[in-house]
């Protein structure tokens, strides 16, 4: 039995003939190459001293009137937070934390984060990570 080739994917291009600028899945062409890598990826490594974290999430806070600043205070003494940042609009603050597993991360926002004087409501997100399949 013959075995047929792999479909070779091909550019999408624009009422105009040029290459279009999105794909229907989203990827983004700058000519005829993918702007960015076509295989959904995180960003920053997980990483804390050496040793990988298994657990990254993004913590949105919202916080009462006129307490931003001590929210952030309060905040930038947990050490399982890499970064804090205070934002306009809703949420007030973006945090993103590493935490070794989800115990930890429930922790973290029932006990410490949600005790803060001024913190109203937290929206919590979890990161994976994609597991790419190697072709056979």
């Amino acid at each position: 039995m013959k075995k047929s080739k792999p479909a070779v994917a091909k550019l999408p291009t624009s009422s105009v003939g040029t290459p279009a600028l999105t794909e229907p899945t989203g990827i983004r062409y700058v000519g005829h190459d993918p702007a960015i890598s076509a295989v959904p990826c995180t960003i920053h490594a997980p990483v804390d001293g050496g040793r990988i974290m298994s657990d990254r999430a993004y913590i949105l806070i919202n916080v009462l009137p006129g307490r931003t600043s001590d929210v952030v205070l309060a905040l930038s003494g947990i050490k399982q937070i890499k970064t804090i940042d205070p934002c306009w609009g809703k949420p007030d603050i973006i945090v993103v934390v590493e935490v070794s597993d989800q115990e930890a991360l429930t922790q973290l926002v029932l006990s410490r984060i949600h005790e803060i004087d001024g913190v109203s409501q937290t929206d919590t997100h979890l990161v994976y990570r994609l597991k790419t399949s190697k072709a056979k």
